[in-house]
Parts: C-alpha cells; sequence; structure tokens
C-alpha cells in the first residue's frame, strides 16, 4: 500500500503553536526558520510545499522556486504587499490570506485612533510626563453627532462602522463595490469619493493597497476635507501621501490625523511625520492583539492545510474561488475538463489562437473552476506536465496569445453534467466533449461532430478512416500483434461508407512505429495518439 504524501510547511515568521493545531497531523511536517532572506530563503522555499508568513519576511520572485514543490503561499494576514502575486501566479503557487482574523483588532485600532487623535491624548500624556498641567490646552472634540466617511466598507470597515454607531455617529461611505442594499442593511449612506470628502468630520480608511488606491488620498484630496477633519489610516502605507498629509496638519487645515501604516515601514526617524502637529503615530499594531494572532494563524494553517490535502483553492487570491462543499461537488467534473483540454490539444491541427469552454449542467459556481482546469490540460501538451495548474492556467494561456472564453448552456441535452473545449485555429475548430455519468463515471461523449462513449483514460488512440469492412479488424490485429490490449474500440459514423473516426482506449505506452504503421493503411486519413494518465 502506498504511504500518502507527507507535506512540507515553512513557518517563516513568529506564529503562535496554537494557532498552527491544523497543520499538526502526521501528513504534515512543520519547519520553522524566521528571518530568512535572500539565497536562504530560495533555497528554504525550494524544499517545502507550503510556506506562512507574516509581513516580516518578503517572498519575492526572486525566491519563488521555479519547477520546485512550493505549492502555496499563506499570509497570517490581509494584505499581500509583501509576496509577488504575479511571480507566483506564473510559478503555479497559490496566494492565500486570512482576511477575517483580525478584523476586531483592526478595527478596534481604528476606534483607539481615532479617540486619541479627538482627544488629543498623546500629546497630554507626553505634557504630563514632561512635569506639566496643561489641562486648557488640550481640549477636543466629540464624536456624537459627527459624520464618518468610511473608504472602503468591507469587513473592516462596516465593523468600524458598527463600533462609531454607538458613539452616536451617522456613516457614510466610498466603495466601488457596496451596493444599495448591503449599505441599508449596515446602516450606511453609499457616496462618491468627493462627497465623502466634502461632508465627512472624519474619514477612516480600509483598503488594501494596489494601483488603484496607490496616493487615493493626496493634497487635492485633502483640501477636499472640511477644515478641522480628521483622518485616520490603519488599512496600508501608501494609500495617503505623506508628505500632503504632513502639509495639512501643519497649515491647521486639518485638525488631526493619526497612522498606523506607512510607505516605508520601519518610519525612518527623521521623517517629517515625525515632526507633524496633532498627529498620532502607531508602529503598524493593526493585527496586534494575542486574539488576532491566534485568530489569523488558524485562519491561514486551515487555509493551507485543505490546499494541500483537499486541493481546496477557495481561499486563494489567485486561484478559482471555489471551496469546500461546491469544490467537493465540482472535482469530478474539474478532473474531466482536465482529460477533455488534453484531449482537445491531442487532436486540434494547426497554432490555437482561441479556446473556449461551455459548461452545461445545474453546479452555479462549476464553470469558475471548469474553465482554468481545462486550459491546464490542454497547456500540458505544450509546456509540460509540471509546469501548468489551475492557479496559472490562465496567466500562460495569456502569455501565449491563446484567448480563453466560457460560455454556460448545454452541450447535449442527454447528458445532466457535461463540458466541452472548443480548440480555433487557423485550420479549423476542433471540438471535444465529456459528460459525467452519475457522479464520477467519466466519459468521452463527442469529438467534433462524431458521437462517441469512451473512458477518458491512459492511453487513447483517434483514428479517422472511411467507413468499410475490415477496418477494425486490420487495426485490432496490428495491436494485438504488438501485444497491445485494447480496453475499449468505439466506431462513430454520420452515414454508411463515409467518414467513420475510432477512438481506441488502449493499455500502456505505444511505439510511434506502430502508429506509423497504423496511419499508413490506405482506408485510415489520419492517427492521433494522446496519453491521458
Amino acid at each position: 500500500m502506498t504511504e500518502p504524501t507527507r507535506y512540507r510547511v515553512l513557518i517563516a515568521d513568529p506564529l503562535p503553536d496554537d494557532g498552527l493545531t491544523a497543520l499538526a497531523a502526521d501528513r504534515f511536517e512543520i519547519v520553522r526558520r524566521t528571518g530568512l532572506t535572500g539565497e536562504a530563503l530560495a533555497e528554504a522555499l525550494d524544499d517545502v510545499d507550503a510556506v506562512i508568513v507574516r509581513s516580516e519576511t518578503r517572498i519575492s520572485a526572486e525566491v519563488i522556486p521555479s519547477g520546485g514543490r512550493l505549492r502555496v503561499i499563506g499570509r497570517a494576514g490581509v494584505g499581500v504587499d509583501n509576496i509577488d502575486v504575479d511571480a507566483a501566479t506564473a510559478r503555479g503557487v497559490a496566494v492565500m490570506n486570512a482576511p477575517a482574523g483580525n478584523t476586531i483588532a483592526a478595527a478596534e485600532l481604528t476606534l483607539a485612533l481615532l479617540l486619541a487623535a479627538v482627544r488629543r491624548v498623546a500629546d497630554a500624556d507626553r505634557s504630563m510626563r514632561e512635569g506639566r498641567w496643561d489641562r486648557g490646552k488640550f481640549k477636543g472634540v466629540e464624536l456624537y453627532g459627527k459624520t464618518l466617511g468610511l473608504v472602503g466598507a468591507g469587513r473592516i470597515g462596516s465593523t468600524v462602522a458598527e463600533r462609531a454607531r454607538a458613539f452616536g455617529m451617522s456613516v457614510i461611505a466610498f466603495d466601488p463595490y457596496l451596493t444599495a442594499e448591503r449599505a441599508q442593511a449596515l446602516g450606511m449612506e453609499p457616496v462618491d469619493l468627493p462627497a465623502l470628502l466634502e461632508r465627512a468630520d472624519v474619514v477612516t480608511l480600509h483598503v488594501p493597497l494596489t494601483d488603484s488606491t496607490r496616493g487615493l488620498i493626496g493634497a487635492a484630496q485633502l483640501a477636499r476635507m472640511k477644515k478641522g477633519a480628521i483622518i485616520v489610516n490603519a488599512a496600508r502605507g501608501g494609500v495617503v501621501d505623506e508628505a500632503a498629509l504632513a502639509a495639512a496638519l501643519e497649515s491647521g487645515h486639518l485638525g488631526a490625523a493619526a497612522l498606523d501604516v506607512f510607505e516605508e515601514e520601519p518610519l525612518p526617524a527623521n521623517h517629517a511625520l515625525r515632526r507633524a502637529p496633532r498627529l498620532v503615530l502607531t508602529p503598524h499594531l493593526g493585527a496586534s492583539t494575542a486574539e488576532a494572532q491566534h485568530n489569523v494563524a488558524v485562519e491561514i494553517a486551515e487555509a493551507v492545510r485543505d490546499a494541500l490535502l483537499l486541493g481546496d483553492l477557495g481561499r486563494a487570491l489567485n486561484a478559482p474561488a471555489v471551496g469546500g462543499e461546491a469544490l467537493r461537488k465540482a472535482q469530478p467534473l474539474m478532473h474531466l475538463a482536465e482529460r477533455v483540454g488534453a484531449l482537445a490539444h491531442g487532436l486540434a491541427n494547426g497554432a490555437p489562437r482561441a479556446l473556449e469552454v461551455r459548461y452545461g449542467g445545474s453546479q452555479d459556481q462549476a464553470l469558475t473552476a471548469l474553465a482554468p482546469s481545462a486550459v491546464a490540460g490542454f497547456l500540458r501538451g505544450i509546456v509540460g506536465h509540471g509546469a501548468v495548474n489551475v492557479v496559472n492556467a490562465m496567466y500562460l494561456a495569456t502569455q501565449r496569445g491563446l484567448e480563453v472564453s466560457t460560455t454556460r448552456g448545454a452541450v447535449d441535452a442527454t447528458f445532466p453534467e457535461q463540458i466541452e473545449v472548443r480548440v480555433s485555429s487557423a485550420e479549423g475548430t476542433t471540438r471535444v466533449a465529456g459528460a459525467l455519468l452519475g457522479e464520477k463515471h467519466e466519459r468521452i461523449v463527442l469529438i467534433d461532430d462524431f458521437r462517441v462513449d469512451v473512458h477518458p483514460h491512459g492511453t487513447l488512440i483517434v483514428l479517422r478512416n472511411r467507413d468499410v469492412p475490415g477496418v477494425i479488424g486490420r487495426v485490432g490485429t496490428l495491436l494485438g500483434k504488438a501485444g497491445v490490449n485494447i480496453a475499449e474500440y468505439h466506431q462513430a459514423r454520420r452515414e454508411s461508407g463515409g467518414d467513420a473516426l475510432a477512438a481506441i482506449n488502449v493499455d500502456g505506452p505505444l511505439d510511434s512505429s506502430l502508429i506509423a504503421n497504423i496511419a499508413a493503411f490506405e482506408e485510415i486519413d489520419s492517427a492521433r495518439v494522446v496519453r491521458l494518465g
């Protein structure tokens, strides 16, 4: 009996042991090595199946192995700024994060920073420690009756809003993905960014750092804010233009600000923000609670476990978002899609230009996973089996100029769950369709416009021939003399005496000279061999 695969997981940043219990089973070996950089990190990643980091370790393109065993990069936290997601995707490595584990901690810190800013807590504390009693110097403002403007209304933003309402604040929000129904349920008014900046007494930021959010709040946006307004950023450094913020505080336009995150961390000792007035600074404490550290460790450990053991990439940022029960139901179809894609590649003529994946069935989320599966099966004949998977299939297709499209609709009403791949080139279109009979019984049911019925397993010979007597016998005899066992032989035709197609499933590999001898028969127009595994 074959021993089950044992997975090695590198813990590259400090994480609590009690948060990693999901990886404590016999199937996992935990390797703790913190502080790795450069060549040492690259060597470590080349010998593990997964790595889990926080924010300290940077997973750059230079350290992600090509063709190694690394399959998953896990970030114990929300942002993945320290991970080169594009490079990981290109190399077929799934990138996962733990977006929910530090929600409460980040929301509570946002409110703590806000309260510290409006009541001048840090300045008053410093004054007291210096021996003064400047009671009249630190007059603040109340939150009651003020308007909070959320930039980003996801998990953390909506949690901040819930707590802000307890202070008697009204809430407006700018979030391109916030629907009117969701806003109403959260008790907030959706507005655009200019309106939010003009109306809010307090602006809090809850967005990731992306190309579209970098410098989102610059000098022009700060100038639109009310005189005396307050801004809090505990999301990501780089979202706020730090020089513009320092200038707005120095001029007195802003009443106060609070930052937990910065463009450069640690914040340089001579940075202008350290000298700006009415500014509360903390050293990226958003997830720095015992509870949050435990929660993000648990969340990412479970995600890594499911990815390695079950192939569940539902929590990956760069892979089909199908997991849990939906994945369990979709996996047989995903396996079939790979086989259909591989067969389509083996039968296609000319350089492929476009590939269409069609799904007919009842699983609403299936097409999300089936397209990368089919493309991965197709590309394995081009880039090699170990170089492509569902994580990087779409990326590699784009790199090779292969246009991929998807269509939802029945291929053949006879089958309740079916998938078809259509490959287009300058020489025409090749069609291959497969169906599930029951939950897991796979069949190839269509090759071009020939109806077939063959199991997509092992070695498949596909013949184009004229429908005349003796072809099946001659092919069978030749295979028998070569010691090749025929598992299935399916002959399909459109009309008697016309063109025909044979799909022959055989045991074991085939010698190229044997296929050449079959193709040499006068009645046979072409012979293709596809290895489906």
